[in-house]
């Protein structure tokens, strides 16, 4: 049996156990954000926060990170309202993830959007940080219209794959990971990755930065899989039409939402944030 593709990578850094980042600042939108992941109250973990935590547990040093993103947002929000701000904390990595909420509109232009990324990793490595450029997990099996989001998503992490290599640039292919097909990654929303897929999109980026994976990120499968049986009507009744109701009005699921992390915290070696 041939084993499924995993996120394709192509990275400028070889450090061996520990490595050169002292502080990280998150941007993008839900995927960076953790939706899916839950905590309690109105908070959320996601890959990010397991990538902080990772950095961390193999630094020799304090370790400081902060999150920007804000579910909702397009590639152009994100890149105004959140790329200078993430500078200006003096990071040495920044993530950036965005354009999947473009792909699910009805016209985009993907020269555009791939430009507009390309223009953004550069202003990062400018800036002297590293830019770790990242695609998100690939919803298409699970999600009504998933050929159109398919071919889409294919199309933008084509293109993406184009800008690389480049000096002190990392990408990572989620998109290409066929472990992602398994529905057990995947929050009831069929969207959203759940705590499991958070915690893969993250060995991807560790493993990525040549940093080692906690063992203790074996997270059980039971109360994060997701029921294939949810009935098809309460499916588009919480999901699909709150989703298109907003589309109609002009409203993101992020209005009115500040960043989860807004200033740069230090993050404890122990594991778990």
């Amino acid at each position: 049996m041939t084993p499924p593709r995993t996120g394709i990578v192509e990275t400028m850094i070889q450090p061996a156990v520990s490595h050169p980042f002292r502080r990280y600042v998150a941007i993008g939108d839900s995927f960076s954000e953790g939706l899916g992941d839950p905590l309690p109250g109105d908070s959320t973990r996601g890959w990010a926060d397991f990538v902080a935590q990772g950095l961390a547990a193999a630094s020799t040093e304090e370790f400081r990170y902060a999150n920007l993103a804000i579910r909702g947002r397009k590639l152009g929000p994100i890149l105004a309202e959140q790329l200078d701000a993430a500078l200006a904390l003096g990071p040495d990595l920044v993530s950036l993830n965005g354009g999947g909420n473009d792909i699910m509109r009805p016209h985009i232009e993907m020269a555009d959007i791939v430009g507009q990324l390309g223009a953004a990793a550069e202003k990062i490595v400018a800036s002297g940080a590293h830019v770790l450029l990242l695609s998100g997990a690939n919803p298409s099996k699970h999600l009504p219209l998933g050929r159109v989001m398919q071919r889409r998503g294919t199309e933008m992490s084509d293109a993406v794959k184009q800008l690389f290599p480049r000096p002190a640039a990392t990408y990572v292919d989620n998109f290409s990971d066929e472990s992602f097909h398994d529905a057990r990654f995947w929050s009831q929303d069929k969207l959203h990755l759940n705590a499991l897929g958070h915690a893969r999109v993250a060995s991807n980026v560790l493993r990525a930065l040549g940093v080692p994976v906690p063992v203790e990120w074996q997270i059980a499968a039971d109360g994060t899989t997701v029921s294939a049986r949810q009935p098809a009507v309460l499916y588009y009744r919480d999901h699909v039409l709150p989703w298109v109701g907003r589309r109609l009005t002009g409203r993101s699921s992020g209005d009115g939402r500040q960043p989860k992390l807004a200033e740069l915290t230090l993050v404890p070696r122990a594991s778990g944030l």
